[in-house]
Formats: structure tokens, sequence, C-alpha cells
């Protein structure tokens, strides 16, 4: 019986083992798909978080521009209410228009500009403005008692003063007439009744009556803010303004910045900070590659470059064979045309070529007796110039890896540039001028300098695109832009033709400053 017993155990089912195998499979298949499924469904939503902020950064800007507008229509309404018109002064004529009576006087100075007339009487509580007028046409058009009125009928002189403008007396003085008139009515608008040209605006409590022939013309356009009078001419030097005074479209501000914006001029530019690149040491410079997409600087013992669009460091360049004790400032950073390339210079005065890509040092130039503060790529990528503290400018060629071209003048090199075409080499120095050579014979075409030129030390030199015109830095607090002439091919060595003349000079910075001018 026992060996019956053992008989009746079933044999392994090989089917079942099978069926269980396929679905083990299938469960690791659909567990494998789910993990796709899942990063697929994260990439999407984080594309969604992306649309999402895009769209509410355009939401807010639409917000905020609106606003300025806004803010701008108030500014307005108000201004038109303080010169004592309604808002519907704004366009057709007035809805006061009634029988004609003797018109508010207009600005009586020059060419009856409205600034003039502000700028006629500066010191008197007001400027001596008209009030708005009722229509530009009325300028060249009949007179008043012509035109089609509501209410027509014949001349009242001994109506009360005119009620349409309340706010009247208090900016042209009390009167219980109308005020008297100016004595220039604008060019092509001579009267014999007039006085002399160029007599003052109305003086405040001053009364006499206005004629009753034929009323002076009225100047239909957008007068200045009311507090435009209250800001000091300060002309270029914007630093001088009192941000707490300015109007809010008259300036930007941050949370450790500011930016100020000419209240004389029409603003066409905006500042915002987008980023704000920490570093552990001090900056000695910064460069942009020629596409704009990364920033280089250079600090103490490295390289640092930067994703313009993100913010994020993308490289850390830093020679290791270099002495750790002491310092090792960079003082100059420069990309190469197309980018692969960052040259720096420093105070151990080598210029390292650095592989961007792979971090490494491609080459090493030596040749320079002090330290190394500026550096410019050719366009070509072949060819670097350097400007140092040992009064020398050189160019180096990269491809046969040594110096090509030695240049000295009498003081410490600060800032070097390479025209477009590579044609010519340009660098300023501590000695005031701007020197410009032929990049291949070494002759010197322009030095600028003398009566027109700096009265400091040049930091700062960049060519134009168009290869002739320069611009220049000083430490005497202006840039200056220079126009070289055609015909200096061919000129003998250290010859310094004066034939580059400046054609501009820009002036508003209150501190001495320097700076690389290609930035």
């Amino acid at each position: 019986m026992y060996n019956a017993h053992r008989g009746m155990v079933p044999a392994p089912n090989n089917r079942l083992t099978e069926l269980l195998e396929q679905v083990r499979v299938e469960f690791d298949n659909q567990q494998n798909r789910t993990g796709e499924y899942e990063q697929q469904m994260a990439a999407q939503m984080q594309e969604m978080e992306m649309v999402r902020q895009k769209v509410y950064n355009l939401e807010q800007t639409q917000l905020a521009i609106k606003q300025r507008y806004d803010d701008e229509i108030a500014r307005l309404r108000h201004e038109l209410e303080a010169r004592g018109g309604p808002s519907s002064h704004m366009g057709g004529l007035s809805q006061h228009a009634g029988p004609p009576q003797p018109q508010p006087p207009t600005i009586g100075h020059g060419q009856g500009t409205l600034f003039g007339g502000i700028m006629a009487n500066p010191g008197q509580g007001g400027p001596g403005l008209a009030p708005p007028s009722q229509d530009p046409q009325q300028q060249q058009g009949p007179p008043p008692h012509q035109m089609p009125q509501p209410q027509p009928g014949p001349p009242q002189p001994q109506q009360p003063p005119f009620q349409g403008y309340p706010q009247a007396p208090s900016v042209n003085g009390s009167y219980s007439q109308a005020p008297p008139p100016t004595a220039s009515p604008g060019p092509g608008k001579g009267r014999s009744n007039r006085g002399p040209p160029g007599a003052a605006t109305p003086q405040q409590n001053q009364q006499a009556p206005y004629p009753e022939t034929r009323p002076s013309p009225q100047v239909a356009r957008p007068t200045p803010p009311p507090q435009q009078s209250q800001i000091p001419n300060v002309g270029n030097m914007l630093a001088d303004l009192d941000p707490d005074r300015l109007r809010p479209d008259q300036k930007r501000e941050g949370q450790d910045w500011f930016a100020v914006f000419n209240p004389r001029v029409p603003r066409v530019l905006d500042v915002e900070l987008i980023h704000n690149l920490q570093h552990e040491s001090v900056v000695c410079c910064v460069r942009f590659s020629q596409d704009g997409r990364y920033v280089a600087t250079g600090c103490n013992r490295s390289a640092q470059i930067f994703d313009v669009s993100s913010g994020k460091q993308v490289s850390y360049l830093q020679d290791d064979s270099v002495d750790k004790d002491g310092d090792l400032y960079i003082r100059s950073v420069c990309f190469s045309p197309d980018g692969k390339y960052l040259a720096t210079g420093a105070e151990d005065k080598q210029i390292r070529v650095w592989d961007i890509q792979n971090r490494t040092i491609s080459r090493t130039f030596s040749g320079h007796e002090q330290d190394i503060y500026s550096l410019d790529f050719a366009r070509n990528g072949k060819h670097i110039a350097s400007g140092s503290g040992d009064r020398t400018v050189r160019v180096w060629d990269i491809e046969a890896n040594r110096e090509i071209l030695s240049l000295s003048i009498e003081d410490g090199v600060t800032t070097v540039a390479i025209s477009p075409d590579g044609q010519y080499v340009a660098a300023g120095s501590l000695d005031k001028s701007v020197r410009v050579w032929d990049a291949r014979s070494g002759y010197l075409i322009e030095r600028l300098d003398g009566p027109e030129g700096h009265k400091d030390s040049v930091y700062s030199v960049a060519f134009a695109p168009n290869g002739r015109d320069l611009v220049s830095g000083s430490l005497d607090k202006t840039i200056k832009m220079w126009e070289l002439p055609d015909n200096n091919r061919g000129m003998m060595p250290s010859s310094g033709s004066r034939g580059g003349k400046c054609v501009r000079t820009f002036e508003g910075h209150k501190v001495r400053g320097s700076g690389d001018a290609n930035e």
C-alpha cells in the first residue's frame, strides 16, 4: 500500500510553469512601459508648467503695460485739467463754445512754442502759459466769430470773463479782465496791434485790456507735466538727479539697483536686472561671446563662463599647474569668433588659450614682461592682439603658435582692439593717446590726441562695424568717437598722421571709470 500511495502523487505540470513565466514576462513589460509613460507624463507636465509660466509672464507684462498707459492717461488728464480745460478739449471744439468773447493769451516767445513759454518765466512761481486751445485750426482759420458756434451772436465785451478755464487765474495771475496779450504770435502771424517782438510773457497781477478785434492764436499741443519745471536741467549728468523726485516712468528700481532716464528726452530704452552672477573673488573683466549666448568673467586664479539665458555657470577654467601661493588675477578674457576658445591674460604675463568644451589649455603665449590688461581676437580666429603694462602691443599667430608683431609705445597699454577686417590694431594708453597701426606692416597709421583728444589715460577702445570709426573711453569721464581717413595706407613707420578727427564727444559720466569698450 505504501507504494500504491506514493504512486498517487501527481507529476509536475510543465504547462503551468510556462504560463506563470509568461505572466511574469508580461508583468515586467507592463512595468517598463509604465515607467516610460510616467517619464513622458512628467516631461509633458514640465512643458505645461513652462507654458503656464510664459503665459503668466506675458500676463504680468500686459498688466504692467496697461498700468503704464493708465498712468499716462491719468497724468495727461490731470495736466489738461490743471491747465483749465476739461477732458473734452482733447478733440473737436469745446463744449463750452458760445458767443465770441475775448480769448485767453497765447505763449509769448519766439516761435510761439510751448517750451519757449515755460523757459521764459522760470522764476515766478509758475510758467506764463496759456490754457489749451479749443481747436488747432483756429491758428489759420477765420476769427472765432466766423466759426460754427452752438449759440452765435455778436461780440459782448461786457460779459463776465470766460469761465471755461477755472485754473487760468492761478497760472497767469489774478485779474478781473482777460490777461494781456503777448508780443510775438509766432512765425507768419505778425499783427500791427502787437508790441515789439520778444517781449516777456504776461506778468502776474498785470491788467490790460485784450484786443477784441482779433484773438491771439492758440497752441494745440501737449504741455509738459506739472512737475517737469521742478526737475533740474542736469544735461547728461543723470547721476545728479534725485530718483525720489522722478515719476515712475522716468526710473526703474530694484532691490539693490536703480536706473534713471533723462526726463527731457523721449524714452526709448528700458532696463531690467536679468541675472546676478555671484563670484568668490573680485571680478576684473567681463566679455560676451560674439553670438551673445555666453558671458565670460575673469577673477582670482580662474575664468568662468555663464549661460546668458539661464544665468548658470557652464564652465570653470583654472590652471592647476600654477603655484597656489598668492593671488593671480585674470585681467582680460576674450572669446574666439566661433566660441570654441577663450583667451585669458593674467598677472603672470601669460596668455592662455582654453579649449572650452574640454576645459584644457590649448596654447600658451609668453613674451610680455608685465601684467596683460587687454586681449582681442581677430575675426578670422587666427590672431590675438594683447596689451600689457610693459608698454607693448603684441600680435600672436595661433596656428603657428608664435608672436608675429610687437609694437612699442611710451607708456603702459591698457586696451587693444582689432578692426573687423583685421587690417588695423588700435590701442589706448596711460599717456592719453589712442594709436592705430597697420596690422601687417606695423606702420603707425594714426595717433589720436592733442587739443581734441582725451585729457587723461585711455582705458577702452573699440572699432565700429564699418571699420573706419573708433570709440575710446578715458579717465577724463568722456567717450570720444573718432573718424579715420581712408588715405593712410603705405605710410612710413611712426609718422603718426593727424588725419583722424574727433567727430563727437559723449559726456555724462560722474566718476572716473575704466572697462572694456567692446562690452
